[in-house]
């Protein structure tokens, strides 16, 4: 690239540490870095009219995005194709780049992770369950983020007092491999996890969003010592705006009033599946 003028060279692989580890450092400032997500809604949005998006919606929430199983044409083949991901490929970085010994703690780490959606994690507590310590599970968990498998989401305050902040919520970046670590791909009117499953997808897509059509925020989740909360809270062109993301849909849905009393100056939007699709596409 310094050698021969005009030349440009696109680097692709689904190994992040060695791209980072061999092909970053020595171009910094002459490289551009580009995330491919499983595939986004707005992209589906083209393919799709709004009544197909929502047709489709319950084969999303459940096998996901990645390009492969979408095109898959039954649930049977999405659901083998997910098993591979997850057990040939997902762990394959860990095991291989970052000397991890054993599967089976990664795996069980993931599916306690995979039960915590929505909910603020205890590092201290993961490790007692998993019978290591604290910092492994730390470390762990670094992995999983470094490798697009998990994203943290931290706390949301101005008030330290009587907001939460130390611990961190975790998402998967796409469904399918959620539901793959946990092999369960029942149908939504045969689950109990409707709500995480909802939560996380609206999540990632709108992370998708925020970065292809270069909307620049912080996002964080808000939470009380008295377990007052909203799922998103974004931070933007010096403004706050807090999202609740629902499954069941609300006609008079409000803000919790400790959010409008601590920040009155913020907005409020109920997403659910009436409205999910001018969020996140």
């Amino acid at each position: 690239m310094d050698q021969i003028p005009g030349i440009k060279i696109i680097a692709t692989g689904s190994s992040s540490f060695e791209l980072a580890g061999q092909v970053g450092e020595p171009l910094t400032g002459r490289k551009t870095t580009l995330t491919l997500f499983p595939i986004a809604q707005l992209e589906l949005g083209k393919l799709y009219n709004p009544h197909e998006m929502k047709e489709k919606l319950g084969e999303w929430l459940v096998f996901g995005a990645y390009p492969e199983v979408v095109t898959a044409g039954t649930k049977s083949e999405k659901a083998r194709l997910l098993e591979e991901l997850v057990h040939s490929y997902l762990l394959k970085d860990l095991l291989e780049l970052e000397k991890v010994k054993s599967s089976k703690i990664i795996l069980d780490l993931l599916r306690l992770l995979a039960f915590q959606i929505g909910n603020e994690v205890s590092l201290s507590e993961l490790g007692k369950q998993l019978g290591i310590d604290y910092k492994t599970v730390a470390r762990y968990l670094d992995l999983f983020e470094k490798s697009f498998v998990i994203v943290s989401v931290r706390g949301f305050s101005r008030n330290l007092r009587k907001e939460i902040t130390k611990k961190c919520k975790y998402y998967f970046y796409d469904n399918g491999i959620r539901n793959a670590v946990i092999s369960n791909y029942n149908d939504l009117e045969l689950r109990n996890d409707l709500g995480a499953l909802w939560e996380n997808f609206i999540f990632m897509e709108r992370l998708k969003k925020r970065s292809y059509q270069d909307i620049f925020a912080n996002a964080y989740f808000w939470r009380t010592w008295e377990q007052k909360e909203l799922d998103l809270v974004e931070e933007r062109e010096g403004k706050i705006f807090g999202y609740e993301l629902k499954w069941g849909e609300k006609k008079n849905a409000a803000a919790p009033k400790a959010w409008v009393e601590a920040y009155p100056e913020a907005s409020f939007e109920l997403i659910d599946r009436r409205n999910y699709l001018s969020f996140v596409m």
